[in-house]
């Protein structure tokens, strides 16, 4: 086979060169094209209703409990007082019934851009057999809902080229010293001279020698690294992505939404399949409409420009407890929440060390 009637130009720009790959044509070269998927797969039955009303309880929280998880908050504020903590009186518990929706869309996407890389004697392939399609090059896939990229050399797309930035010499003009070799003197500044005599760091020439390129002038090429020649190949970017979306219910507490984003609840119903159906039959009809929203969103939104591997929904029940108190005859809040105790004091009223206790 005559390599020059099979192999691209040279320096043919990146749009012509995909052109000349069968299946690569009118892909986006310059990046962030994303390929579209093979077909998605239909939905999955819906699954059984949820939990009974009764299971969705949570354990009242303890004034005990609530008060030592307000002194652990407190005391790695810095430049808060401890009378609150110390001497405020809780006068109230307000549990909260705050239901979280979550839905993870596991996805896989593919882009396609022309690449190079300098030149170590791999196997010039361009056109020896017909390059795979983006879809059809096996690609391992991370754990499901982890995110992974993965860059991949289609086979059969690789050719050689004159490295472009040192016109295959290898080496380019040191930016250093602009190609001299040397440097002005740094003690006298070029001059040669210091108070009236010869520099001694110079010998009065006023340069020494560039330490980037040792006096040569010339480094080597970073594009190439000093092999002269380029392979430029089809590079496939992999993308494997977890999007997660919540939906939080019934949140009346007061408690800002962002605040639940680092808290785990008690979980009520999880389930996972390829492509998932909206949530039926549950108690809470807030949940179900979640549901039934971000399943077609989702599906909408990835199936497009990725491949749908797997999706997981879960429902969790998330303790708020509404604490009141009082200190120094003012009433005050904080909310303790999550599995983990955390807390919330937003108007925490002593948030000064000076402050009289």
């Amino acid at each position: 086979m005559n390599s020059a009637a099979v192999y691209p130009p040279l320096n043919a720009p990146a749009a012509n060169m995909f052109g000349n790959v069968p299946g690569y044509e009118g892909t986006v070269a310059g990046g962030g094209g994303f390929l579209p998927p093979p077909m998605p797969i239909e939905p999955s039955a819906p699954p059984q209703p949820g939990p009974s009303p009764d299971e969705w309880s949570i354990p009242t929280l303890s004034e005990d409990v609530a008060r030592e998880a307000f002194k652990s908050f407190t005391s790695y504020q810095c430049c808060w007082g401890k009378g609150p903590v110390n001497d405020g009186v809780i006068t109230s518990m307000e549990p909260f019934n705050t239901y979280r929706y979550r839905l993870e869309t596991f996805t896989e996407s593919r882009s396609t851009e022309w690449a190079t890389k300098p030149y170590e004697g791999e196997p010039a392939d361009f056109y020896t057999q017909t390059a795979p399609r983006p879809w059809e090059i096996q690609a391992t896939t991370p754990n499901l809902f982890t995110n992974h990229t993965e860059e991949i050399r289609v086979p059969y797309t690789s050719s050689l080229k004159e490295c472009d930035s040192c016109h295959g010499s290898g080496m380019k003009p040191c930016e250093e010293c602009h190609g001299d070799g040397h440097k002005p003197c740094w003690v006298c500044n070029g001059s040669g001279t210091r108070t009236d005599e010869s520099c001694d760091r110079c010998n009065g020439t006023g340069k020494e020698r560039c330490t980037e390129c040792n006096g040569n002038a010339t480094k080597q090429c970073e594009t190439c690294k000093g092999k002269r020649q380029l392979l430029a190949y089809i590079k496939l970017k992999v993308e494997w992505t977890n999007n997660v979306e919540d939906d939080v219910v019934q949140q009346n507490s007061g408690l800002k939404v962002d605040d639940l984003r680092s808290v785990t609840g008690k979980e009520l119903f999880k389930n996972n399949q390829y492509l998932l159906y909206p949530l039926l039959g549950f108690p809470n009809p807030a949940i179900s409409e979640a549901s039934e929203r971000l399943v077609r969103d989702h599906q909408s939104k990835y199936a497009q420009t990725s491949r749908i591997l797997q999706q997981r929904q879960t429902v969790e029940l998330i303790p708020i407890t509404k604490v009141n108190y009082k200190w120094k005859g003012d009433s005050h809040v904080y909310f303790v929440y999550g599995n983990e105790n955390q807390v919330s004091a937003d108007n925490y009223p002593a948030t000064c060390c000076c402050v009289i206790q």
